[in-house]
């Protein structure tokens, strides 16, 4: 059956991509093809243009070819520039001195990716003449724990909120065989630790309950689909705040839905179902469990509760422990990025919410609840040994 996904979660996958991140690691952190995120961030270019979408081959064709050659453009003028810092340095005037900028543009993590080619055709180098440069000899002078302690650098750039329990099992994933101890002493030597602050308090207003309260606390699930937790936090930005509701299949800790937007309306809650119900394949009969937040309480999200045959749940006023496995989750999100710096702009934010759930939550941070694996891990061997057993 064909994956189905929402616009917002589309609008995502594209700002992802223009915030300089490659595609190929937002296909790997959001779990979908490059076909269709080549297809979503071409469609976003030409809008971007004003140029609208068309279905006709021929014009889609001249777009994409006027695209192509906006592109060069931009790589072109991005090269001449910084070029021109590179040759306002004193004594950089050999090729030689000018490979350290190809290796630059041509990096993956840049905002203009320009390859190595069109670099050394604008300067008027060789690309065999920058190939011999990068194939150059390195000292073999560096020990065990020297090369660790990159492979350290490397990862705690890519999750600065794990600790060196989470590095740890990322190197073992890796294929290295150390020892927890050993992690925390090269980080301890090297100055990597957790960016984690404290978590701030928050508070809702509470209303009367629509449904009664069919989880008890009791937050398992002898499979996926059988009970989603859902609820809504915020977060100051220079621009005002930002909400997040999320919801959250208890079976492997998924977050299987989620909106963002800058005002916390009835909507914000349905958008959420929306991406649930379309991402996991139209399931019926899930029990959605929720506080009593107005926004769970609204006839818009009742009437999508029924429309897709799901069973609303509620937890009682003042009680945080009867959605306890929602909270825990916001939780980590508060520490890993809500809190870990101000933030300028809802974008800015809204990115790296989006980043860290797909990106990090669901592929990386590895859960001793769940066997020492990831939701998307965790979910996948079960699936397997599901249809093995039938």
């Amino acid at each position: 059956m064909p994956r189905i996904f929402s616009d917002e979660f589309k609008r995502d996958a594209v700002a992802l991509v223009e915030s300089g991140m490659s595609q190929r690691q937002v296909c790997k952190d959001l779990g979908i093809s490059k076909s269709a995120l080549m297809v979503w961030v071409r469609d976003s270019r030409f809008q971007s243009h004003g140029m609208t979408p068309s279905k006709d081959p021929d014009e889609r064709r001249e777009m994409t070819a006027a695209l192509k050659r906006i592109r060069e453009l931009e790589m072109e003028n991005e090269v001449l520039r910084r070029a021109a810092a590179y040759l306002s340095q004193a004594h950089i005037n050999a090729p030689k001195m000018m490979y350290p900028l190809v290796h630059e543009l041509a990096a993956a993590d840049v905002p203009v990716r320009v390859p190595v080619a069109v670099t050394c055709r604008v300067l008027g180098f060789s690309e065999q003449g920058y190939y011999q440069w990068l194939r150059r000899p390195v000292s073999d002078g560096d020990r065990s724990d020297a090369q660790l302690i990159n492979v350290l650098r490397d990862l705690h750039e890519d999750d600065p909120e794990g600790g060196y329990r989470v590095l740890s099992d990322d190197l073992a994933d890796l294929g290295y065989t150390v020892s927890e101890r050993r992690v925390w002493r090269l980080c301890n030597m090297a100055g990597i630790q957790s960016v984690i602050v404290t978590r701030k308090g928050r508070y809702r207003q509470a209303g009367p309950p629509m449904h009664d309260d069919l989880v008890q606390r009791q937050f398992t699930a002898d499979g996926p689909n059988q009970l989603w937790l859902t609820d809504i936090t915020e977060h100051h930005t220079s621009e005002g705040k930002l909400y997040l509701c999320a919801i959250k299949d208890v079976f492997g800790n998924k977050i299987v839905g989620y909106s963002i937007a800058s005002r916390m309306k009835a909507r914000l809650a349905v958008e959420a179902l929306e991406m649930a119900v379309a991402h996991r394949g139209n399931p019926v009969g899930v029990i959605v469990h929720s506080d009593r937040g107005s926004q769970f309480r609204s006839r818009k999200f009742l009437a999508a509760l029924e429309r897709h045959g799901l069973i609303g749940s509620m937890g009682r006023v003042g009680a945080c422990g009867d959605n306890a496995a929602m909270e825990s989750f916001f939780s980590l999100l508060q520490k890993n990025v809500l809190d870990r710096k101000p933030w300028a702009t809802r974008r800015e934010l809204r990115l790296a919410i989006v980043h860290w759930i797909e990106g990090i939550y669901h592929r990386k941070r590895r859960q001793r609840g769940l066997g020492r694996l990831t939701p998307v891990e965790f979910e996948t061997i079960m699936k397997d040994a599901v249809t093995l057993a039938a």
